[in-house]
């Protein structure tokens, strides 16, 4: 018995028509304002050997990839990412090339997150990969082409900045297993105050669980560093406020009229993935992350390639849900042409209709063995023209 034959699995679904015109404009938009940047496209494969994502640094839980196996019995995934390929190409194809790497990308990736409802399984990902240099000018082009990605959007937007290096500092100062670690580091990614303080509570009142306490908490403009020294009188930390500090200052004037950029201390997702500066971007009145990404210098080096690296993703799947939130879908563009052949002529009609999509019209083939039929068609599809082929070869507007 055949169950699931007529639907697609969980996580997925069919695009038709206006869905199909919008996610290809996004990415050809985003594309080429990566290109205009210098930025060069790679391609890697959809399947990839499971020791690219099971690398010293668990970045990908396991249960979340979708796996097979080969015909020679190796385990492979569905990529779930685009940045770990993409750091495998540059250290072992691309690792005599010239620095700085300058690449972007648009393709699909795979993840399942099954305590999610309504998530999408299935991610087309755009994004830029800025390999080789260290410089804080390299964290502000990748900030300014992650405002510019969400300007191109058309709706307004903001972009949060944090810093994972403060929650390593001050999470490294715990007498904690690398389990609880993350206990803490995911309830201070979902703001779970009530959970968080009452983990942190079993290791005692000091300085450290009374900052990553608040942590969560300081989000929002300038004053947010000074909030932060008072809780964090580190030297240390202080370094990492600064460089942050440095780099809001000169970013907060890269969004135009349409965006706004804060600063969140509270961002720490993938804390063995990302080693510095954390990037996410949103559009207004909607909820799902649309720009992720960051400062990994360390993840390239676990291919054997000691180099470091910046860039960030768009999921366009996300921008995809909030111009289909608005209500307004593209209307599939009409052919300006329908060339319909008398018995006999078909082979004229179609030499015909390719001399006038050379001409740069758009031109259907009629598929109907009467006159009127053709013009029912025509009218219902708001074809301005039909063309007869018969010999005599007339045209007909509609």
């Amino acid at each position: 018995m055949r169950n699931y034959d007529l639907i697609t699995p969980e996580g997925t679904k069919d695009l038709l028509f206006g869905e199909c015109i919008v996610r290809r404009d996004i990415e050809r938009t985003l594309m080429e304002l990566f290109k205009s940047r210098g930025y060069s496209e790679v391609i890697t494969p959809g399947l990839e050997f499971y020791d690219v994502f099971n690398l010293n640094s668990r970045y990908f839980h396991q249960e979340n990839l979708y796996k097979l196996t080969d015909s020679k019995g190796r385990l492979l995934v569905m990529r779930p990412d685009s940045t770990m390929p993409i750091a495998r190409v540059v250290a072992t194809r691309l690792r005599d090339a010239i620095l700085p790497l300058k690449l972007c990308y648009a393709q699909t990736v795979y993840r399942t997150e099954p305590a999610l409802k309504g998530r999408s399984d299935e991610i087309v990902q755009t994004g830029i990969e800025l390999i080789g240099s260290q410089m804080k000018i390299a964290d502000l082009e990748v900030i300014s082409t992650a405002a510019d990605s969400l300007t191109a959007t058309g709706m307004e937007f903001s972009i949060e900045l944090g810093h994972i290096g403060i929650f390593k500092e001050l999470v490294s100062r715990l007498d904690a297993t690398p389990s609880e670690k993350e206990q803490i580091r995911k309830l201070i990614e979902n703001k779970n105050y009530p959970a968080l303080n009452d983990v942190l509570d079993t290791f005692g009142e000091s300085h450290v669980t009374t900052a990553l306490k608040k942590l969560p908490s300081l989000f929002g403009g300038a004053e947010v560093f000074d909030k932060a020294e008072e809780l964090m009188p580190d030297e240390n930390i202080k370094l990492l406020l600064d460089e942050l500090r440095d780099i809001y200052a000169d970013a907060s004037g890269l969004c135009g009229d349409a965006g706004s950029i804060t600063v969140d201390l509270g961002l720490v997702n993938k804390t063995d993935y990302y080693t510095g500066l954390i990037i996410k971007g949103y559009l207004s009145g909607h909820g799902e992350e649309v720009v992720s990404g960051g400062r990994y210098d360390k993840l390239i080096s676990e291919f054997g390639y000691d180099i470091p690296a910046v860039g960030f993703a768009v999921n366009v799947n996300a921008i995809c849900k909030a111009v289909e939130k608005g209500g307004i879908l593209p209307a599939m563009p009409s052919p300006d042409v329908i060339v319909y052949a008398e018995e006999g002529y078909e082979a004229d009609a179609i030499r015909a209709a390719k001399e006038l999509r050379e001409q740069g019209f758009v031109v259907e083939n009629a598929l109907f063995d009467d006159i009127d039929s053709v013009r029912d068609y025509a009218k219902e599809k708001k074809i301005a023209k039909v063309i007869v082929i018969d010999g005599d070869s007339k045209e007909a507007e509609i």
